[in-house]
């Protein structure tokens, strides 16, 4: 089964407060799952890898054995697909346990997309930071 995931991470102050948000769709766009999780304290960059690790983890026990990633993150995007260096050392940590989860997937895809298409998996990321504020 294929799986569309949404990812989405924000922080406010950066950092601050920040939360991750997915949204998981099948390849007619039924929405298989919906949800944030609050990170802490953390920044932007490392709201946005633990949106996608967490997508990836889900969509695994949803029985998932490829997926297609959709994120506004230009920076995870262009890491994970080999075209930026990792430079910072928490981010070099959470993009190990991204990219071995996306090896659990044959095949498996991640893009770019603008923020207008990632409303979704934004929505999540406001509905979890603004239950903690």
């Amino acid at each position: 089964m294929k799986c569309i995931i949404y990812a989405d991470g924000g922080s406010r102050g950066n950092p601050g407060p920040s939360a991750s948000g997915v949204v998981i769709h099948d390849t007619a766009g039924k929405t298989l799952a919906a949800y944030g999780d609050f990170l802490g304290h953390q920044t932007n960059n490392y709201a946005e890898y633990s949106a996608i690790i967490s997508g990836l983890k889900r969509a695994k026990t949803l029985g998932a054995t490829s997926v297609e990633c959709r994120l506004d993150s230009k920076l995870v995007v262009e890491q994970l697909n080999g075209r930026w260096k990792v430079k910072e050392p928490t981010l070099q940590k959470l993009f190990v346990q991204a990219y071995n989860a996306l090896q659990e997937f044959k095949p498996w895809s991640i893009k770019h997309i603008r923020r207008e298409y990632n409303k979704l998996a934004d929505a999540e990321v406001n509905k979890t930071l603004d239950a903690r504020m």
